[in-house]
């Protein structure tokens, strides 16, 4: 969440950011900047009534001393008054700063300079385009007929154990999956990223920390019972990991990456944009995460853009990057670039990961802090990145490398698939 020394710099540019994201901050914004008035009040009368109490509880001593015993009675009768007050002063300074809380994670993270306007994916903006295009003749077949074809995927059974949108994985399919997922882990590691194996259920306090939470509750599945949420993404067990943490400044950046199935319940999603692997319930992901300080992160931010875009290149598949405008951005996102794949049976392109920076906007939630040289603590930057994620990836592998003799495997997965090609 934003933090009050952002607001209270200055509160007419923090409305102005907010706009960018489509969001009306100004009356929000102004009802915090009352309630942390209430709040100092509160606080200054707190304080002087105590400095009164200490003065008079001192004061009842030397009173007894001189034998003033009805003057020492009237005092210590002050002093229960003043412990009532104080007890009614904590009460209402608990209330207003539990109110101000509640606001202020209802407000978005602020949009970056970089972040352009705009209300939806029509206004983002194309950074970079890379990649070979394939030329596949008229007849080509999307991606869950050749998954049919060539028994990789049964959508049908999937249905059957569990519902649309959990797929079963079959033999080459199944080692197609496999594959990607160990290549992705191989490169995340020779680019210095520490594995993580995480929890796929995480608690409330990781839920919040993170910003699914109170956000993003109705796209988890929950756990009623335990009152655990099954992960969206291992972003929110990875990044939890540093949840009350002061990290000595000589010990950043902290680079994570984790293998995690991930379960979204995409309410609300119908038509040919959940075809075949379009759109899943339950599909598998690797994810970077970083912890950085505040002057490093754009630069980190970069190196994950570069990261990412190898793995396609090394796929063979034509990319595109997006710089998504402020209506297209998620609530936690400071910038949010996308990449998206070109399926050429579909001929549309197919987001596979989006790279985030949060700024101290997680951090601040998660109370996640480095202490410089100084020893003062101060909030890092997080980071995150999907690399990649796997259901769209696979699709245009598919689509796109399909031959009249099947479907040819990248040079960079033969190792892990023991396969040249799917027939």
């Amino acid at each position: 969440m934003l933090t009050l020394q952002q607001i209270k710099t200055n509160p007419a540019e923090v409305v102005e950011r907010l706009a960018v994201k489509g969001f009306d901050g100004k009356e929000p914004i102004n009802r915090v900047l009352a309630l942390d008035e209430q709040r100092r009040q509160l606080q200054l009368d707190n304080d002087n009534k105590a400095a009164r109490l200490n003065r008079i509880a001192t004061s009842i001593g030397a009173l007894m001393k001189q034998g003033k015993r009805d003057e020492a009675e009237e005092a210590k009768k002050e002093v229960a008054a003043l412990k009532e007050e104080q007890r009614a002063i904590a009460d209402r300074l608990a209330e207003t700063e539990q109110a101000q809380h509640d606001l202020l994670v209802t407000i978005p993270n602020l949009p970056c300079a970089m972040v352009p306007k705009g209300t939806s994916a029509a206004d983002n903006v194309v950074e970079k385009t890379g990649g070979p295009m394939p030329d596949l003749p008229e007849d080509a077949l999307p991606h869950w007929d050749l998954a049919k074809k060539y028994n990789l995927i049964d959508f049908d059974l999937g249905v059957k154990i569990t519902g649309a949108g959990f797929p079963v994985y079959v033999g080459k399919g199944a080692r197609l999956q496999r594959a990607l997922i160990q290549f992705f882990l191989d490169q995340a590691d020779e680019a210095g990223y520490t594995e993580i194996e995480p929890p796929y259920v995480v608690n409330e306090d990781s839920a919040y920390g993170t910003g699914q939470l109170p956000d993003k509750e109705a796209q988890m599945y929950h756990c009623e019972l335990d009152n655990l949420y099954l992960i969206p993404t291992a972003e929110v067990p990875v990044t939890n990991i540093y949840r009350d943490v002061i990290i000595p400044e000589d010990a950043l950046p902290k680079k994570n990456c984790a293998y995690s199935a991930c379960f979204r319940r995409e309410a609300g999603s119908y038509g040919k944009d959940v075809r075949g692997l379009n759109r899943l319930h339950q599909f598998d992901k690797v994810e970077i995460v970083r912890i950085e300080r505040p002057e490093d992160s754009y630069a980190a931010l970069e190196e994950m853009k570069d990261h990412v875009q190898g793995l396609l290149e090394k796929l063979g598949l034509p990319w595109h990057i997006l710089r998504l405008c402020g209506g297209d951005m998620s609530f936690t996102s400071a910038i949010t670039f996308d990449f998206e794949v070109w399926s050429a049976a579909q001929k549309r392109w197919l987001e596979v990961s989006s790279v985030s920076n949060f700024e101290t906007y997680q951090a601040n939630r998660l109370k996640c802090r480095y202490r410089g040289a100084d020893k003062k603590t101060r909030l890092c930057h997080t980071l995150n990145g999907s690399a990649l994620a796997l259901p769209r990836i696979v699709a245009a592998l598919l689509e796109n490398n399909q031959t009249p003799e099947g479907i040819v495997v990248p040079e960079c997965l033969r190792k892990y698939t023991g396969f040249d090609i799917i027939n």
